[in-house]
């Protein structure tokens, strides 16, 4: 029986829950995230969402042209994120030029291997991915100010749209995947949960 997102989301949701509920959420729902933590995140995920748009550059790449269309519409907003998160840093007066936390290079490397990944095993990273993102920030909503915008550009509804007919490509792609492939794409899942977990403590320079 082939592997589904569904199934993995249903197999380990320890795993999961650990990717999506996290005090750096829960404070920043409450309004009592401190700045220095908050701005330690926001310039590391700008490092993060560059080398997350080269791995949807290595999807296109390599995806069926049944799912060019959604791909490429995931391009355009994240043409707008990357110029969205330059215009945060100006707000908050913060350098995007500091070097990266091992955190953030560990996860970094990790996307630019899943990138010379088979479709299928990638196909499912990518999802998981914006799914953690949609799902933390969903989760812990609505914010307070000044988190609400924050909130609303992973956790509104037209993203979670995204992330499902995600999903249904990255289904699609593992029917036809053998054995390995589908054991590969549920070691990448784990490890996106890990990375998850790991990206959000990283603002309070525990990792």
């Amino acid at each position: 029986m082939p592997l589904t997102c569904q199934q993995l989301l249903s197999q380990y949701p320890t795993q999961w829950q650990a990717a999506t509920i996290h005090p750096f959420l829960s404070q920043c729902q409450q309004g009592t995230i401190q700045p220095q933590q908050f701005n330690t995140w926001l310039t590391q995920d700008y490092h993060f969402v560059v080398e997350f748009t080269r791995l949807a550059a290595s999807l296109i790449q390599s995806a069926p042209v049944a799912h060019l269309d959604l791909l490429l519409g995931g391009m355009v907003v994240l043409q707008d994120e990357l110029n969205w998160f330059q215009a945060k840093a100006t707000e908050r007066d913060l350098s995007l030029d500091l070097p990266l936390q091992p955190t953030c290079a560990t996860y970094c490397a990790f996307m630019a291997d899943l990138a010379q990944a088979p479709y299928p095993v990638k196909a499912t990273g990518f999802w998981a991915i914006e799914l953690a993102y949609n799902q933390g920030w969903q989760g812990h909503s609505p914010m307070v100010e000044p988190y609400v915008e924050f909130a609303d550009r992973w956790g509104n509804a037209a993203f979670t749209t995204y992330v499902e007919l995600l999903a249904q490509q990255a289904d699609s792609a593992l029917q036809s995947a053998d054995k390995a492939l589908q054991t590969e794409a549920e070691k990448v899942f784990l490890t996106i949960a890990i990375l998850e977990k790991d990206f959000w403590q990283m603002a309070y320079g525990g990792l």
